[in-house]
Protein backbone atom coordinates (compact mmCIF):
# COMPACT_ATOMS: atom_id res chain seq x y z
CA UNK A 1 0.00 0.00 0.00
CA UNK A 2 2.91 2.31 0.51
CA UNK A 3 4.19 2.12 -2.51
CA UNK A 4 0.94 2.87 -4.29
CA UNK A 5 1.44 6.15 -1.91
CA UNK A 6 4.41 6.89 -2.84
CA UNK A 7 3.00 5.96 -6.66
CA UNK A 8 0.30 8.86 -5.78
CA UNK A 9 2.46 11.38 -4.66
CA UNK A 10 5.09 11.15 -7.58
CA UNK A 11 2.30 11.46 -10.31
CA UNK A 12 0.60 14.30 -8.96
CA UNK A 13 4.19 15.88 -8.22
CA UNK A 14 4.54 15.37 -12.27
CA UNK A 15 0.87 16.66 -12.67
CA UNK A 16 2.14 19.93 -10.81
CA UNK A 17 4.81 20.55 -12.67
CA UNK A 18 3.82 19.22 -16.17
CA UNK A 19 1.03 22.14 -15.46
CA UNK A 20 2.85 24.66 -13.77
CA UNK A 21 5.68 24.38 -16.55
CA UNK A 22 2.85 24.54 -19.22
CA UNK A 23 2.10 27.74 -17.79
CA UNK A 24 4.95 29.18 -18.09
CA UNK A 25 5.95 28.26 -21.08
CA UNK A 26 2.48 29.96 -22.57
CA UNK A 27 3.15 33.29 -20.65
CA UNK A 28 7.17 32.84 -21.90
CA UNK A 29 6.47 32.46 -25.64
CA UNK A 30 3.54 35.15 -25.77
CA UNK A 31 5.37 37.57 -23.94
CA UNK A 32 8.19 36.62 -26.21
CA UNK A 33 6.59 37.26 -29.47
CA UNK A 34 4.95 40.80 -28.70
CA UNK A 35 8.44 41.96 -27.22
CA UNK A 36 10.07 40.41 -30.55
CA UNK A 37 7.67 41.68 -33.12
CA UNK A 38 6.69 44.97 -31.60
CA UNK A 39 9.85 46.10 -29.63
CA UNK A 40 12.76 44.57 -32.19
CA UNK A 41 10.73 43.92 -35.36
CA UNK A 42 11.61 40.89 -35.82
CA UNK A 43 9.28 37.46 -36.26
CA UNK A 44 12.25 35.28 -34.52
CA UNK A 45 9.34 33.57 -32.78
CA UNK A 46 7.29 32.71 -35.13
CA UNK A 47 6.53 29.51 -33.63
CA UNK A 48 5.10 31.02 -30.50
CA UNK A 49 1.51 30.34 -31.76
CA UNK A 50 1.82 26.53 -32.23
CA UNK A 51 4.10 26.05 -28.99
CA UNK A 52 1.67 28.15 -27.24
CA UNK A 53 -0.87 25.97 -28.48
CA UNK A 54 0.94 23.16 -27.24
CA UNK A 55 1.15 23.76 -24.42
CA UNK A 56 -2.52 25.12 -23.76
CA UNK A 57 -3.96 21.55 -25.23
CA UNK A 58 -1.43 20.31 -22.37
CA UNK A 59 -2.54 22.45 -19.51
CA UNK A 60 -6.40 21.66 -20.53
CA UNK A 61 -6.11 18.10 -20.33
CA UNK A 62 -3.51 17.19 -18.03
CA UNK A 63 -5.80 19.58 -15.54
CA UNK A 64 -8.68 17.62 -15.74
CA UNK A 65 -7.33 14.83 -13.98
CA UNK A 66 -5.69 17.00 -11.29
CA UNK A 67 -8.68 19.72 -10.63
CA UNK A 68 -10.75 16.66 -10.19
CA UNK A 69 -7.90 15.37 -7.67
CA UNK A 70 -8.51 18.41 -5.63
CA UNK A 71 -11.92 18.83 -5.86
CA UNK A 72 -11.77 21.77 -8.20
CA UNK A 73 -14.01 21.48 -11.35
CA UNK A 74 -17.45 24.20 -11.67
CA UNK A 75 -20.19 22.29 -10.05
CA UNK A 76 -23.80 23.47 -10.19
CA UNK A 77 -24.29 22.95 -6.55
CA UNK A 78 -27.49 24.81 -5.89
CA UNK A 79 -29.85 21.24 -4.82
CA UNK A 80 -26.42 19.92 -3.88
CA UNK A 81 -25.83 22.13 -0.97
CA UNK A 82 -29.43 22.18 0.75
CA UNK A 83 -29.43 18.47 0.33
CA UNK A 84 -28.92 16.26 3.75
CA UNK A 85 -25.50 14.29 4.27
CA UNK A 86 -27.71 11.26 3.29
CA UNK A 87 -28.83 12.55 -0.24
CA UNK A 88 -25.18 14.54 -1.05
CA UNK A 89 -23.61 11.52 -0.16
CA UNK A 90 -25.49 9.52 -2.98
CA UNK A 91 -25.35 12.65 -5.25
CA UNK A 92 -21.89 12.86 -4.94
CA UNK A 93 -21.03 8.92 -5.60
CA UNK A 94 -23.27 8.93 -8.16
CA UNK A 95 -21.97 12.19 -9.85
CA UNK A 96 -18.47 10.16 -9.63
CA UNK A 97 -19.01 7.21 -11.08
CA UNK A 98 -20.84 8.72 -14.16
CA UNK A 99 -18.32 11.16 -14.53
CA UNK A 100 -15.31 8.69 -14.42
CA UNK A 101 -17.40 6.37 -17.29
CA UNK A 102 -17.61 9.66 -19.79
CA UNK A 103 -13.89 10.32 -19.23
CA UNK A 104 -13.15 6.28 -20.40
CA UNK A 105 -15.67 6.86 -23.47
CA UNK A 106 -13.88 10.59 -24.00
CA UNK A 107 -10.63 8.74 -23.48
CA UNK A 108 -11.61 6.05 -26.08
CA UNK A 109 -12.57 8.34 -28.89
CA UNK A 110 -9.63 10.93 -28.11
CA UNK A 111 -7.21 7.92 -28.65
CA UNK A 112 -9.18 7.09 -32.06
CA UNK A 113 -8.58 10.54 -32.91
CA UNK A 114 -4.78 10.16 -32.25
CA UNK A 115 -4.54 7.17 -34.59
CA UNK A 116 -6.18 8.69 -37.05
CA UNK A 117 -3.73 12.06 -36.88
CA UNK A 118 -1.31 9.63 -36.70
CA UNK A 119 -2.05 7.58 -39.48
CA UNK A 120 -2.68 10.75 -41.89
CA UNK A 121 0.95 12.12 -40.97
CA UNK A 122 0.17 15.10 -40.84
CA UNK A 123 2.29 17.98 -39.68
CA UNK A 124 2.20 21.13 -37.92
CA UNK A 125 2.54 24.35 -40.04
CA UNK A 126 5.71 26.29 -38.77
CA UNK A 127 7.73 23.32 -36.45
CA UNK A 128 6.52 20.94 -38.54
CA UNK A 129 6.28 17.90 -35.78
CA UNK A 130 4.05 15.47 -36.36
CA UNK A 131 0.34 16.98 -35.67
CA UNK A 132 -0.66 13.27 -33.28
CA UNK A 133 2.09 14.51 -30.44
CA UNK A 134 -0.50 17.36 -29.59
CA UNK A 135 -3.35 15.41 -29.62
CA UNK A 136 -1.05 12.56 -27.47
CA UNK A 137 -2.07 14.13 -24.26
CA UNK A 138 -5.94 14.46 -25.29
CA UNK A 139 -6.64 10.88 -23.98
CA UNK A 140 -3.99 10.65 -21.49
CA UNK A 141 -5.83 13.50 -19.46
CA UNK A 142 -9.33 11.43 -20.06
CA UNK A 143 -7.60 8.61 -18.80
CA UNK A 144 -6.41 10.12 -15.53
CA UNK A 145 -9.35 11.83 -14.94
CA UNK A 146 -11.38 8.77 -15.21
CA UNK A 147 -8.88 7.33 -12.82
CA UNK A 148 -9.35 10.37 -10.73
CA UNK A 149 -13.46 10.33 -10.66
CA UNK A 150 -13.39 6.36 -9.93
CA UNK A 151 -10.74 7.24 -6.84
CA UNK A 152 -13.27 10.05 -5.79
CA UNK A 153 -16.03 7.65 -5.61
CA UNK A 154 -14.04 4.82 -3.68
CA UNK A 155 -13.11 7.59 -1.21
CA UNK A 156 -16.99 8.15 -0.24
CA UNK A 157 -17.33 3.96 0.53
CA UNK A 158 -13.83 4.18 3.04
CA UNK A 159 -13.44 4.91 6.95
CA UNK A 160 -12.54 7.60 6.32
CA UNK A 161 -15.04 8.74 5.04
CA UNK A 162 -18.16 7.89 7.26
CA UNK A 163 -19.10 11.39 8.67
CA UNK A 164 -17.95 13.73 5.41
CA UNK A 165 -18.24 13.60 1.73
CA UNK A 166 -15.29 13.97 -0.41
CA UNK A 167 -15.33 16.03 -3.89
CA UNK A 168 -12.06 15.26 -4.47
CA UNK A 169 -9.43 12.20 -2.95
CA UNK A 170 -7.87 14.89 -0.47
CA UNK A 171 -11.10 17.66 -0.34
CA UNK A 172 -13.45 16.92 1.70
CA UNK A 173 -17.24 18.56 0.72
CA UNK A 174 -17.04 22.24 1.92
CA UNK A 175 -20.84 21.75 3.46
CA UNK A 176 -19.16 19.35 6.06
CA UNK A 177 -16.42 21.51 7.56
CA UNK A 178 -17.05 23.47 10.38
CA UNK A 179 -18.42 26.45 9.44
CA UNK A 180 -15.50 29.56 9.78
CA UNK A 181 -16.79 32.66 11.58
CA UNK A 182 -17.02 35.50 9.57
CA UNK A 183 -14.37 38.16 10.27
CA UNK A 184 -16.20 41.87 10.53
CA UNK A 185 -14.71 44.75 10.02
CA UNK A 186 -14.14 45.92 13.78
CA UNK A 187 -12.32 42.86 14.13
CA UNK A 188 -9.21 43.91 12.09
CA UNK A 189 -7.06 46.63 13.66
CA UNK A 190 -5.82 49.03 11.89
Amino acid sequence: MKILQWMDKAFMKLEEFILSFSIILISFMIIGNVIAREVFNSGIFFFAYEVSQFAIVIATFMGIAYAARKGRHISMSAFYDFASFKIRKVMMIIINFVTSIFMFILAYYSYSFVMFEYNTGAVTTSLELPRYLMGIFIPIGFLTAGIQYLRNTYINFTAKAKDTVYIGVDAPDYNDQEKKQDVKLEDINL
